[in-house]
């Protein structure tokens, strides 16, 4: 077995839940309170600010310019699609820029951002790579599952954002980031699972915050 079959696998029922979360079902039917996806749709903006530090630092740690290349591509591909689709629908949900650079990010979205910024710029470029791995992972596996149940929201933005994770792209970059993990040996594993663990634990807690609500405590104004 692999060292990236190992670290998926250490982490099952995590992994499970949260690609089979509620949030993720009721997006793929439809179903999914439009309040609830906004709240994600907000704080995924958020979080994408701190997101760009992991290919941003894996550029800077990377081993030689053809990996970096690899990295920089897709950052590239993300700014201009994933980020472009952000702005296109704050204009349409009447949010003026300023509106926008005022969101507040929310306790999960706050810390999952903090720990992503720290595996970055204190981790070496495996960490790294295992931290971009462990999200860009999941959000393929879900988006595929749901693209093979024949789920297509009416919802232009629903199924938009199950179309944009679920391509040949990003199925690409997680298999280049698997094939970097698994072609040199693993002393460092057991930080490797933790890592991968821990990016797993806070992409769940992304969705309960999201489908649940979630406040800073002594705040309910935020």
């Amino acid at each position: 077995m692999s060292l990236t079959e190992d670290l998926q696998k250490e982490v099952e029922p995590l992994w499970e839940k949260m690609v089979t979360h509620p949030f993720v079902l009721e997006l793929g039917e439809g179903t999914l309170p439009w309040t609830k996806f906004q709240t994600y749709f907000e704080q995924d903006h958020l979080f994408l600010r701190s997101w760009v530090s992991l290919p941003c630092m894996g550029i800077v740690k990377a081993p030689d310019f053809n990996v970096a290349r690899r990295i920089s591509n897709f950052m590239n591909s993300v700014l201009g699609g994933e980020e472009a689709l952000f702005q296109r629908a704050f204009q349409e949900f009447g949010l003026s820029g300023r509106q926008v650079t005022d969101l507040h990010p929310l306790p999960t979205t706050q810390a999952f951002s903090s720990y992503i910024k720290n595996v970055s710029t204190e981790g070496t470029f495996r960490d790294i790579i295992t931290a971009f791995l462990a999200v860009e992972w999941t959000y393929l596996d879900w988006s595929q599952r749901l693209m093979t149940a024949g789920k297509r929201p009416i919802n232009a933005y629903y199924r938009e954002w199950i179309e944009i994770h679920a391509g040949s792209e990003l199925e690409n970059l997680v298999t280049w980031m698997k094939r970097m993990l698994d072609d040199e040996p693993a002393p460092d594993k057991d930080r490797l699972q933790s890592i991968f663990s821990n990016c797993l634990r806070y992409e769940v807690l992304f969705w309960e915050m999201s489908y649940f609500g979630e406040e800073w405590i002594g705040d309910s104004s935020v």
